[in-house]
């Protein structure tokens, strides 16, 4: 299953790449495919997006959406499947996420905690070396 959702991936950024799909949304726009989730039966691909720059996906995931047969039709002589998926298009939350984790993990309630909490441990571990 990981290795055909590598292989779509690949073959889908290639496409992109190469200026295949003829959409103004698409033309002007930098995607990242960061990756592809493959259902356990291999027919649907749900392939994750993102636009360079964190703009609005919306855009290009309809353009990615009205030309999926296209894609589809594309990848398909590049693989050597016995069944070509059926592809699905989604925006990628990971990066947002990661993003908001990170913001979490440097906001001044966290900071403060960690600082309190280094400075009892170090009280701690003096007054354990000086009985």
């Amino acid at each position: 299953m990981l290795r055909v959702a590598e292989l779509i991936r690949h073959a889908v950024s290639q496409v992109l790449t190469r200026g295949g799909v003829n959409d103004p949304a698409l033309e002007t726009e930098v995607i990242t495919v960061s990756g592809v989730k493959m259902s356990p039966d291999l027919k649907l691909a749900t392939v994750l997006i993102v636009p360079l720059g964190g703009k609005d996906p919306t855009a290009v995931l309809a353009a990615l959406e009205r030309n999926r047969k296209f894609i589809r039709g594309a990848i398909a002589g590049a693989l050597n499947l016995k069944f070509m998926p059926d592809l699905r298009f989604r925006q990628d939350e990971g990066f947002a996420t990661q993003a908001r984790i990170d913001a979490l993990l440097h906001s001044e309630k966290v900071l403060r905690d960690l600082d309190s909490k280094n400075a009892l441990d170090n009280k701690n571990y003096l007054e354990d070396k000086n009985p």
